[in-house]
């Protein structure tokens, strides 16, 4: 299989959730503000269009949530494979939200404290290499918190980031052309994908204009639950129902 079931008892799934650090463009500090005016330059279909402070407010709505440097993380919900008194698996779901600095704090003393060892630890996450990881390590800085061992991976070969478990990274089979969705690949699969009243690109108007973080957190989790059914069909086992699921 792609992967070894006994991996999957000492993995930490995880998702992020990530919106602008500011509601609007122009609460930024001047200084960011000119900043986003350069990065949103490449984001013009129109080269030869002048880059307006009205044009650059469109799209830091639209894309600043993807940039650590213009974004912070909202929530954070981990996920873990429990198997009680020889019952068949259950996983347990906790979500951290809040204060960015906090939120981080609390989930790096998780990873301090249970999940410490790259040798022996994993996380698991769809897209997590290219987005979820680099953005948690860089919240971090920017925060001034000290990297977790599983976390602390800049300058690291290939081979020494072994821990760190990519669903899409592992359904490429090495074809790196094409970024496939969670939803496809859980969909080709045949495991059911329960439908959300929200998509990613909502989750910054959800979280500015009408304040429900609690959506926010019932999409992570749900995003949480499908990647740990995709690593489990990765890794033979079946896969977890409904009344096995858990909020801590």
């Amino acid at each position: 299989m792609i992967i070894q079931k006994k991996i999957l008892k000492n993995t930490l799934f995880i998702d992020i959730e990530t919106v602008s650090v500011t509601a609007h463009f122009n609460e930024l500090p001047e200084v960011m503000k000119s900043l986003w005016i350069k990065k949103s330059q490449k984001f013009k279909k129109d080269k030869d269009r002048e880059m307006t402070s009205k044009l650059a407010a469109g799209f830091y709505s639209q894309k600043a949530g993807i940039f650590a440097e213009f974004a912070k993380i909202a929530c954070i919900t981990v996920g873990y494979l429990s198997n009680d008194k020889g019952e068949e698996s259950s996983l347990r779901l906790k979500s951290f939200v809040g204060d960015e600095k906090e939120l981080l704090e609390e989930f790096n003393q998780l990873l301090n404290n249970h999940y410490d060892r790259p040798d022996e630890h994993f996380l698991c996450g769809h897209n997590i290499k290219e987005f979820d990881v680099p953005f948690l390590c860089r919240r971090c800085v920017i925060n001034g918190i000290e990297l977790p061992r599983l976390l602390n991976i800049s300058g690291k070969k290939p081979w020494q980031v072994a821990h760190l478990l990519d669903t899409m990274d592992l359904w490429r089979f090495g074809d790196y052309k094409n970024y496939t969705s969670l939803a496809l690949l859980a969909g080709a699969l045949g495991i059911p994908s329960p439908k959300d009243d929200i998509d990613g690109s909502m989750v910054g108007h959800v979280y500015w204009e009408e304040d429900d973080i609690d959506r926010i957190i019932t999409y992570c989790e749900k995003d949480v639950v499908t990647v740990a059914q995709v690593a489990m069909k990765f890794a033979g086992m079946e896969l977890i129902g409904e009344d096995r699921i858990e909020v801590v």
